[in-house]
């Protein structure tokens, strides 16, 4: 559905661009900024030496479609009803009567634009389900799961509800190549943009160019130097697009954000793929989890208009905080007629902290850890099992400025704060489920050689 526009007055085009980056199953410790010791990602590296590292940032979910639900909606993705990873023609989707920061940024005057990995729907270009032209995107660019049949030489791209064909080259440098073209064909520069940037990289199934797998003769093993190398590939189209921004005399009025949407693919889950060679560096678990390296990712944020040097900051934020901190930011209204989870992270600028009214939460029926739900208030972390009545139950307590790897349990030594934390968890957990809405048929059929 179409947003109506609001004429941008003088003040309104001053008024920051948005550009969000967004990797697909990055680990925490995938970047040399990060800690990696041999995956070179120079173009992140220098947009955290020129701007903020964020050390305890979160993707709002373990696994894809609920991450990118959330980040999208500023709401935690069983709110809105996705619940796990999308399959193809699987009726779950993000609804069209959800808002989006798309949609409030196009309706206060912003150019919108998507490329890439979309998977917040299951009916893919079809007019049963919303597609991203109708969460607010004026123009979209995008594949319903992976890039197909892998990330050389795509053939699922759809462009604003036409399908492509078959194309020439690798993913992530077709969605930065249609990304400097949207740019250019904008007829009126003063205008505000937004645009979100979401690569297949480094999901498998991989391909990566040879100038990139070159730069790691020492990997144990030709399908780590393709992994180290798809990275280093995404890293570099990431310094084209900034490049081009910076040509364009855009950075200064550019809000850059780069994250992932959960942890590393570390388990080989299929009897078909490779073992993945994603880190979490010092985390424990991956991606499917909820301990840390499943949510915990990287965050870097490029914001030359607050932040004129390197930073590093510990403040706990989430992909649910992007909604209402862009909205703060462009001066226009967060949603009031449904719960928002996300609050603005705009503190963090003036070295002050957040200002939460919902802690940070995830929930993920199907993770692989034991724990199904996690909770984080301050620097404490409480993790729950839901037992067969679907009612939370062994709970596991974390200091996490103490205990980043979630080593010492202190769920039985702190009973006074289990007890706390887990009543305003469980009061979380029955409002989440009783507004998340029902599919017809189950979320995700045995697996047919799709992947998450």
């Amino acid at each position: 559905m179409a947003c109506p526009r609001r004429a941008l007055s003088g003040e309104q085009q001053q008024r920051p661009n948005f550009v969000v980056f967004l990797a697909d199953d990055l680990g925490y410790g995938d970047l040399g900024c990060f800690g990696h010791p041999l995956i070179r990602t120079p173009n992140l590296d220098k947009m955290a030496a020129e701007g903020v590292k964020l050390t305890d940032c979160y993707a709002a979910s373990a696994v894809c479609s609920p991450s990118r639900s959330g980040m999208l909606t500023g709401r935690t993705p069983n709110r809105v009803g996705v619940y796990d990873w999308i399959p193809n023609d699987s009726p779950m989707h993000l609804r069209k009567d959800e808002t989006t920061i798309a949609s409030i940024l196009r309706a206060a005057g912003y150019a919108t634009c998507h490329l890439g990995k979309w998977h917040c729907n299951g009916k893919f270009n079809s007019p049963q389900q919303a597609q991203p032209g109708d969460h607010g995107f004026d123009h979209w660019f995008s594949t319903q799961n992976n890039a197909s049949p892998s990330h050389h030489n795509p053939k699922n791209f759809v462009r604003n509800g036409k399908t492509v064909g078959a194309m020439d080259g690798y993913s992530s440098t077709l969605i930065v190549n249609e990304a400097i073209a949207w740019l250019k064909s904008r007829q009126d520069d003063s205008q505000p943009f937004c645009l979100f940037v979401c690569f297949h990289s480094p999901h498998e199934p991989i391909a990566t160019a040879d100038e990139f797998v070159r730069m790691y003769p020492t990997a144990r093993q030709p399908e780590e130097a393709e992994y180290f190398g798809n990275v280093t590939q995404m890293d570099h189209e990431i310094g084209r697009l900034l490049a081009h921004l910076d040509q364009a005399q855009q950075r200064q009025r550019t809000f850059a954000m780069f994250t992932s949407d959960n942890g590393p693919e570390t388990l080989n889950r299929y009897k078909t793929a490779a073992k993945s060679y994603g880190s979490p560096g010092v985390l424990r678990g991956m991606k499917l989890h909820l301990y840390e390296g499943g949510i915990r990712v990287p965050g870097i944020i490029r914001f030359p208009a607050k932040v004129k040097g390197a930073r590093v900051c510990s403040e706990p934020i989430i992909s649910t905080d992007i909604l209402p901190t862009f909205c703060g930011l462009a001066g226009a209204k967060t949603p009031s007629d449904r719960p928002i989870d996300g609050a603005s992270f705009l503190p963090i600028f003036d070295d002050r902290p957040v200002v939460r009214n919902v802690p940070l939460y995830w929930q993920y029926d199907h993770a692989i850890s034991k724990p199904k739900v996690a909770m984080r208030h301050g620097d404490w972390k409480l993790l729950a099992a839901i037992d067969g009545q679907k009612k939370l139950r062994g709970y596991e307590l974390y200091n996490l400025r103490d205990d980043v790897r979630e080593k010492n349990d202190l769920a039985g030594t702190d009973a006074k704060r289990t007890s706390e934390m887990a009543s305003r968890m469980t009061k979380l957990y029955e409002e989440i489920k009783a507004e998340g809405p029902k599919w017809p048929q189950p979320q995700v059929p045995p697996d047919k050689g799709e992947r998450d």
